[in-house]
């Protein structure tokens, strides 16, 4: 099968890429095509554009790159149709996702939506528009499942959460101190998110804090897309 999955954010490119592997297995056929990251490319198939080149978040940094998100829009909607997929899979990005679904499902395209977007928290509203576009839900938390039946949307199912695979298959470098140059002192890490602007908004903050506090030392959780070049400054 032909699938076009489309994710935003490193957290999506995540995801994406176990939900790539996970296709494979039942699926050896599987034709990929995707917006993603590093990690889903790794997983084969052809990748269309990099989630670092879509990171606008906040209503200023989105109304001023608004040419661009426009032109993404149409970019992604013109190339769903050339490749003519079996199935088009949203993974979370809500706010891309959901003016692309409109589009699949009008041409006759399946569609199916990894990562319920959070709407039980922020607009409830949205359930409708699911309800008409979206053919399979799959969500993360159970009670999502109980939401959406609430309001009439049969079509959700549990399928767990991919952060308890991410965390099981972890394992601790016992090198890492000694990698990094850090002490014995406990580490606090420091997790400021992977678009441009909430990093060089949050992460100063967070890095004011840490001369108040000589007995931890702190680690920057970096974002796959930025270099160590980047943080440094």
């Amino acid at each position: 099968m032909k699938y076009y999955l489309i994710a935003g954010e490193a957290s999506g490119d995540l995801h994406g890429a176990g939900l790539m592997r996970e296709i494979k297995k039942i699926d050896a056929e599987a034709e990929f095509r995707f917006w993603g990251g590093d990690l889903m490319e790794a997983e084969g198939g052809t990748q269309v554009n990099h989630y670092k080149d879509r990171s606008y978040m906040g209503f200023i940094e989105i109304i001023t790159h608004l040419p661009q998100v426009f032109a993404n829009i149409s970019k992604c909607k013109k190339d769903i149709e050339l490749f003519a997929p079996d199935k088009v899979v949203f993974i979370d990005y809500a706010g891309f996702n959901m003016r692309i679904a409109p589009f699949a499902k009008e041409k006759g395209f399946e569609t199916h939506f990894f990562i319920s977007p959070k709407i039980w928290a922020w607009n409830v509203k949205r359930v409708e528009k699911i309800k008409k576009y979206i053919d399979r839900m799959y969500t993360i938390f159970p009670f999502e499942v109980d939401f959406y039946k609430k309001y009439g949307y049969e079509k959700a199912y549990y399928v767990g959460n991919p952060l308890k695979d991410h965390i099981n298959a972890f394992k601790i470098n016992p090198d890492f101190k000694a990698q990094h140059n850090l002490d014995d002192r406990p580490i606090v890490s420091i997790l400021a998110g992977s678009r441009n602007q909430e990093i060089e908004s949050i992460l100063p903050i967070m890095l004011s804090v840490c001369t108040y506090y000589p007995e931890y030392q702190f680690v920057i959780a970096a974002a796959p897309s930025y270099t160590p070049e980047y943080y440094k400054k």
